[in-house]
Parts: C-alpha cells; sequence; structure tokens
C-alpha cells in the first residue's frame, strides 16, 4: 500500500481497505513495538509473543480507535504493547510469587543469559540498570529516552500526566546514573 498516513488511518477504519492497510502498519511498526516490549519483558520469544499479541488486540479493536494522525495510531499501538508486556509479566510473576516491581532479579538474570559475549559495557550495564528501576519509572524512561517520544504521547500510552512523568523521568535518569557509577564489570 503506497499512500500517506491519512489514507492508511482512513483504510483502517473502512471494511475495504482494513486488511491491507494493517498490514502496512504492521509492516512499519513490528520492529519499534518489538525493541520496546523487548526492554520491558527482556526475553527475545516473549517479546515476538507480544508484539504478535499486540497486533491481533489491535486488529480486533481498530473500531475503537478514533485517533486521525501518525502520533495518535503510534500512541495506540503502544499502548497496546505496553499492556501486553505488563500481562506477559504478570504471567511470569505468578509463576514465582512476587510483585511486577520485584521482578528485577528475575529479568536481570534473563537480560544477561542473553548478552552477547562482544557486546558493549557501557550499554550493557545502562540496561542492567534501567532493569533496577520501577516499572512506572522503566516504562517512561524506555519510551523518552531509547523511542524518543514526547512526554505527550507517553501521556497517552501510559495514562499519567505529563507532570507525572517529568517527574518520574528525572528520578529515573537520577538512579540509573547511580546504579550505572556502581555497577562492576571485567
Amino acid at each position: 500500500m503506497n499512500a500517506d498516513i491519512t489514507q492508511i488511518i482512513g483504510a483502517l477504519k473502512s471494511a475495504n481497505g482494513a486488511v491491507r492497510a494493517f498490514d502496512w502498519v504492521i509492516e512499519h511498526y513490528s520492529e519499534r513495538l518489538y525493541w520496546h516490549c523487548r526492554r520491558i519483558v527482556v526475553q527475545h520469544e516473549e517479546a515476538e509473543d507480544v508484539v504478535q499479541e499486540t497486533f491481533v488486540t489491535a486488529y480486533s479493536s481498530i473500531g475503537s480507535f478514533r485517533g486521525e494522525t501518525e502520533g495518535s495510531l503510534l500512541a495506540w499501538l503502544y499502548r497496546i504493547a505496553t499492556n501486553q508486556s505488563i500481562k506477559a509479566l504478570k504471567r511470569r510473576r505468578r509463576h514465582i510469587f512476587t510483585s511486577l516491581d520485584s521482578l528485577s532479579s528475575t529479568l536481570i538474570a534473563d537480560f544477561e543469559g542473553e548478552i552477547a559475549p562482544d557486546a558493549d559495557e557501557i550499554v550493557v550495564k545502562l540496561h542492567r540498570a534501567i532493569l533496577e528501576l520501577p516499572m512506572k519509572q522503566k516504562l517512561v524512561f524506555n519510551l523518552r529516552y531509547f523511542d524518543e517520544l514526547p512526554f505527550e504521547d507517553i501521556s497517552q500510552i501510559t495514562g499519567q500526566s505529563v507532570s507525572t512523568l517529568k517527574t518520574n523521568y528525572h528520578y529515573a535518569t537520577k538512579r540509573v546514573r547511580q546504579i550505572v557509577s556502581q555497577l562492576d564489570f571485567e
């Protein structure tokens, strides 16, 4: 489908072009959503499953999408992906009887198991530090730092106010700096 985003959104809302338009959405946003989910759930296979669940949910609820811009479409997809990622963590949590924020040690162990031998040490430190953040700070940090989303879009994704997000981001960056400076690697 070779069209601008307005036509894509229009096609998503129509019965005729929804499937082709959704194929375009998957093609253009899969990788971005994969990395967003991967930063939350850590494991590759689980992130792939979450992205699939995200697109299934999005497709089945496309009628509830009310936006008119690419930003609103992307925010809607990120919101679904975030919710699906959190659901995946909650499913995992049931198996280890702990809170979502207490999953950090499990996520860090998963992360360390997936580190490539030639990984850049500072990148490893950064990701390990992010995994130690509380979930709200981790989400806003990832969306702002890695996905470079404006706070207004993050507000649509998380349902939190911009001022709350800015506060969480401030504390997250402060904590990440502190953790990174304390981590020792060989």
